[in-house]
C-alpha cells in the first residue's frame, strides 16, 4: 500500500526528536470523529491504562491492512486478557470518509476490536505515521514501546508483549480483564457482502457470499436461493461439506460444470464441481506469498489475496490483488506462473513482466484482450499480445467521478469490469457507487447507473444489467440508459513531501524484533527496489540493491512526482544453539509523493520496522 509522508510538525514528531535510546515517549491522546465497537462509547488512553494497547493505523481500501486484519486475529486471542487492539481508520479515499462505509467495512472484514474513525488524519498526524498499515504499541502506563510498518509482524509483537506482561505484571501496572470491544448486533440478510457474480451453464446465477464465507446459487431471478455452498465458518476444508474464507472471484471452466474460485483470504484458488456441489484446492499452499517462487507446481506456489478469475489463453488468469501482479495458472501442466507485474504499485505501462499493478480487483475477458480495474489507481487497464495499456487512470493519488474522454475521466476504486456484446465495457465503480461504461470506439467514459451501493460485479442476465450491490446485499437490476457526470476531481489529502533536487539519500529505518538478527546465511538479507513516476525524476540510483540506504540524483527539471519503494529484510532467532531457527520476512511499499524544492531535506528516512539508533520513529 502506498504511505503518506510529508506533513506538519506532530505531537510525536515533536517529542521523538528531542529523546536519546530508550527514552520514554508519552503516547499521544486518540482523537477523531466517533467510535466503532464500543457501543457508541468514546475511548480514551487513560481508560486504557494498565493495558498493552495495539494501535493498528489502516483503511479499509489497502490489500495490505486486510492482511494485517487476519494476521493479528490469533495475537489477539492469545492476549486477549491484557491486549486491546485499537483500529485507526485513517482514509485514503473520498468514499472511505463516509461513515456509513467505513461502518459496513468493519463489519465485511470481521474487525473484532474498536476502530476510532479519523477522518480528518488528526490521530494519524499525531503519531508522525507514513504508511498503511503502521502499528504502534503502547505500555501499560501510556508510552510507545514499538512501531512497525507493513505486513508480517506478528512475531516480534508476540516477543514484545510477552516481555511487556513479564515486566508489568512484576510492577503491578498491569491489569487483567476484558477490553473496551462491544460487538455490534448481526443483522440477518440472505447475502452479507457479495463480491462476484456468474451465470451458469444451467442459467443460474451463482455468487460469492464474501461475509457469509460461502458461494450461493440462485434462480434467474438473483433472488431465489437454490442452495448454499460452504458451512459459513471461515477454514479451507475441502469436499462436500467445504469452507472459506471471503471468497471473491468466480470463473466457469470452458464445457464443464467446474467453477474456479478466488479464495481470497486463504490465498487458494479451489474449484467447486456444479453438480455435485464437491470443493478441491487447484491452487496455493494456504500461505501467503512473501518473496521466493512465483512459478512452479500450483500446489506448491504461495498465492496472495487473489481477488479475481477469469478463464483466458487455455487457462485461469488471475488478479493477485495482494502484491500488485497478475498470475496464470495452466490447467494442462498444474502450474502458476507470474503472468505481468513486478510487485511495485502503481501505474507502468509497456511489456507486461516490467508492467506495474496497484490492486487489481477485476478481470474480464475479450478475445485475446484481457481487461481489469486496478483499484488503488482507479485505473482501467488491459493486457493484449504481451503489453499493458491505460485507458482511464491517473496514479496512486487521484480519483473522482468525471465521464468524457477517457484521457480526462476519472474512477474512484473501482473493484469490477465486465464486457459486453459489442466489445465496450462495463465499470463496478465501486466507490462511486456507479456503474460506468467505456465505448472504445469513441474513446468515452459515461455513467449507466448510480446511487448502488459499493457495486462491486456486473453480469449480463436476459439482456439485463445485474449489478452486485455489495453493501446492500443484493444482486440489482438495471436498464443501461447512459448520462454524463461532471464531477469533482479529488487527491489523497496527504501533502506532498518536499525533497532538494540532486544528491538525495532515501533510508529505510528497519530493527530485526528483539530475539532474532538479520538472516545473512544465504548472503544479502535485505533489498530495496526504488523507482519513480515520472521515471526522470530520479536521475541516478533507481533499481534494486540489497542495502536500506541508497543514494539517490534527484531531477531538478522535475518539480512532482512519486518515488516507489519496496523493501524487505529477513530476519532469524539469534540463538546460537537454534540449529533450524524461525525466521521470517518483513516487507513493506510506499508510493511516496514528492515535490522537488530548493533547500529542501536531502533526507528521506522510511521506517518499516522498529526504532531508528535514538529511538526515533524513522521521522
Amino acid at each position: 500500500m502506498d504511505a503518506g509522508t510529508g506533513r506538519p510538525s506532530t505531537v510525536l514528531d515533536t517529542a521523538v526528536t528531542t529523546v536519546k535510546r530508550r527514552a520514554r515517549v508519552r503516547a499521544p491522546e486518540l482523537v477523531g470523529r466517533g467510535w466503532l465497537n464500543t457501543g457508541d462509547a468514546t475511548v480514551s488512553l487513560k481508560d486504557l491504562r494498565g493495558k498493552i494497547v495495539l494501535l493498528d493505523f489502516w483503511t479499509f481500501c489497502c490489500i495490505n491492512c486486510l492482511h494485517v486484519l487476519d494476521e493479528l486475529r490469533p495475537l489477539e486471542k492469545e492476549f486477549e486478557d491484557v491486549l486491546v487492539t485499537i483500529g485507526v481508520h485513517s482514509p485514503k479515499f473520498v468514499h472511505e470518509a463516509d461513515p456509513e462505509a467505513l461502518k459496513a467495512a468493519v463489519e465485511r472484514y470481521g474487525v473484532h476490536h474498536p476502530v476510532l474513525d479519523d477522518p480528518e488524519l488528526t490521530t494519524w498526524q499525531n503519531y508522525a505515521v507514513k504508511a498503511w498499515p503502521t502499528l504502534t504499541l503502547v505500555d501499560p502506563e501510556g508510552y510507545v514501546v514499538h512501531v512497525a510498518a507493513g505486513e508480517g509482524h506478528v512475531e516480534a509483537l508476540r516477543t514484545i508483549i510477552r516481555e511487556l506482561v513479564e515486566e508489568h505484571d512484576e510492577k503491578g501496572t498491569l491489569h487483567r480483564g476484558q477490553g473496551p470491544y462491544q460487538a455490534p448486533e448481526p443483522e440477518n440478510t440472505t447475502l452479507r457482502f457479495p463480491a462476484k457474480a456468474i451465470v451458469t451453464p444451467s442459467g443460474t446465477i451463482l455468487v460469492s457470499d464474501s461475509a457469509h464465507h460461502s458461494i450461493v446459487e440462485l434462480e434467474a431471478d438473483g433472488e431465489t436461493v437454490i442452495r448454499r455452498i460452504g458451512t459459513g465458518e471461515r477454514g479451507r476444508q475441502d469436499g462436500l461439506n467445504p469452507t472459506f474464507s471471503e471468497p471473491a472471484g468466480l470463473a466457469l471452466v470452458p464445457g464443464t460444470n467446474d467453477v474456479v474460485v478466488a479464495d481470497t483470504v486463504n490465498h487458494l484458488l479451489r474449484t467447486l464441481n456444479l453438480e455435485t456441489g464437491e470443493v478441491t484446492t487447484l491452487a496455493g499452499t494456504g500461505e501467503q506469498w512473501r518473496d521466493g517462487e512465483t512459478d512452479g507446481p500450483a500446489d506448491k506456489i504461495d498465492l496472495t489475496s487473489p481477488w479475481d478469475v477469469a478463464w483466458w489463453n487455455g487457462g485461469v488468469a488471475i488478479a493477485m490483488a495482494g502484491n500488485h501482479t497478475l498470475s496464470f495458472f495452466d490447467p494442462g501442466t498444474n502450474t502458476v506462473r507470474r503472468l505481468a507485474g513486478t510487485t511495485v504499485e502503481g501505474i507502468n505501462d509497456g511489456p507486461a513482466e516490467g508492467a506495474f499493478f496497484a490492486q487489481t480487483s477485476g478481470l474480464a475477458v475479450d478475445g485475446d484482450r484481457l481487461w481489469m480495474v486496478d483499484s488503488e489507481t482507479s485505473a482501467l487497464r488491459y493486457l493484449e499480445n504481451g503489453e499493458v495499456h491505460t485507458v482511464v487512470g491517473k496514479g496512486l493519488f487521484a480519483f473522482g467521478h468525471k465521464d468524457g474522454d477517457a484521457d480526462e475521466a476519472l474512477l474512484q476504486h473501482p473493484l469490477g469490469v465486465t464486457v459486453l456484446g459489442d466489445h465496450s465495457v462495463v465499470i463496478s465503480d465501486t466507490y462511486n457507487n456507479a456503474i460506468r461504461r467505456f465505448d472504445p470506439e469513441t474513446n468515452t467514459l459515461t455513467t449507466i447507473a448510480t446511487d448502488i451501493a459499493e457495486p462491486s460485479d456486473a453480469l449480463l442476465v436476459d439482456g439485463e444489467l445485474v449489478v452486485v450491490a455489495s453493501a446492500a446485499h443484493r444482486l440489482e437490476r438495471f436498464a443501461a440508459a447512459a448520462t454524463k457526470i461532471d464531477g469533482a476531481a479529488h487527491e489523497v489529502k496527504r501533502p506532498s513531501t518536499d525533497i532538494a533536487p540532486g544528491e538525495f539519500e532515501l533510508a529505510v529505518v528497519f530493527t530485526p524484533p528483539t530475539g532474532t538478527k538479520l538472516d545473512e546465511r544465504y548472503g544479502p538479507s535485505t533489498r530495496l527496489e526504488i523507482t519513480s513516476s515520472p521515471p526522470e525524476l530520479i536521475l541516478e540510483g533507481a533499481g534494486v540493491g540489497t542495502e536500506l540506504v541508497r543514494a539517490l540524483r534527484i531531477n531538478d527539471q522535475v518539480t512532482n512526482g512519486v518515488l516507489h519503494v519496496v523493501a524487505q529484510a529477513a530476519s532469524c532467532s539469534d540463538d546460537p544453539a537454534d540449529e533450524h531457527p524461525v525466521c521470517r520476512l518483513t516487507r513493506q511499499d510506499w508510493g511516496v509523493p514528492v515535490r522537488v524544492v530548493a533547500d529542501a531535506p536531502t533526507r528521506l528516512p522510511l521506517l518499516m520496522g522498529g526504532m531508528d539508533e535514538e529511538g526515533r520513529q524513522g521521522t
